[in-house]
């Protein structure tokens, strides 16, 4: 075994064990959390060897980085999920390699994802960013939706040919009343994602979570935990 690899086993390993111990405290069974490992800045190679170690859902930020990677990787079973902000004219490139696009936060993206799912003849999942930091009809700070508009949009997503409506996403706020306080953020996205599937019972995934805070996310009820740093290590240049 490699040096990398045998890193990356020991932290995933170190990663799956706070999961199964969150999920413990939490009540739940394991198997109600999927883990996504976050691969940005990180090479094709990583993402190879995480695929050795059984990982099978990982996620991207930034297409320029994402669709060169997927390419080198299209021989292996993943799943991708982009989480980043999208730009309507990154959709087409996105739409090629990604199975659920995580960051849907206006009608304007929904419009251009439902077009280039259309010409590429594949279905893609879609969560609501739920912005917890964004007044009425504002936008977050790190994106997503105030939670206004998440009726609206998930209805519009629900009606696009070629779209799937997933569930809810959320990032933690840096500002806002929920700034610094996970749990609470995450309870709130929880109390959203209820409603959500009141209307789209099928709605049901939860994303939410990362690195530092994940077993706040597995207590309020996420389904998915986005993991980068604990698994791959503290990203060069990025602080």
């Amino acid at each position: 075994m490699t040096e990398r690899k045998e890193e990356l086993a020991a932290n995933l390993a170190r990663v799956k064990e706070r999961i199964a111990s969150a999920c413990a405290a939490a009540g739940r069974d394991r198997e109600e959390v999927t883990l996504l490992v976050v691969t940005k800045t990180y090479p094709a190679s990583d993402v190879r060897i995480l695929h050795e170690l059984g990982v099978r859902q990982v996620a991207e930020n930034r297409d320029q980085d994402a669709a060169p990677k997927a390419a080198e990787c299209s021989d292996l079973s993943l799943s991708w999920h982009f989480v980043g902000q999208l730009q309507t004219n990154k959709v087409r490139s996105v739409v090629s390699y990604a199975d659920v696009v995580q960051s849907v936060d206006r009608v304007k993206l929904v419009t251009a994802l439902s077009s280039a799912a259309g010409r590429a003849g594949r279905e893609i999942g879609c969560l609501i960013q739920v912005a917890l930091d964004a007044e009425s009809g504002e936008r977050g700070a790190r994106g997503g939706v105030a939670p206004d508009g998440i009726g609206e949009l998930a209805d519009a997503v629900a009606g696009a040919p070629g779209l799937r409506l997933d569930g809810l996403m959320t990032v933690a706020p840096l500002s806002g009343p929920f700034a610094g306080r996970q749990r609470a953020a995450f309870d709130r996205l929880m109390e959203f994602s209820s409603r959500l599937r009141g209307n789209h019972p099928a709605a049901n995934m939860v994303s939410a979570g990362m690195s530092a805070d994940l077993e706040d996310a597995i207590a309020a009820g996420a389904t998915h935990v986005r993991v980068g740093t604990a698994v791959l290590g503290v990203r060069a240049g990025l602080g």
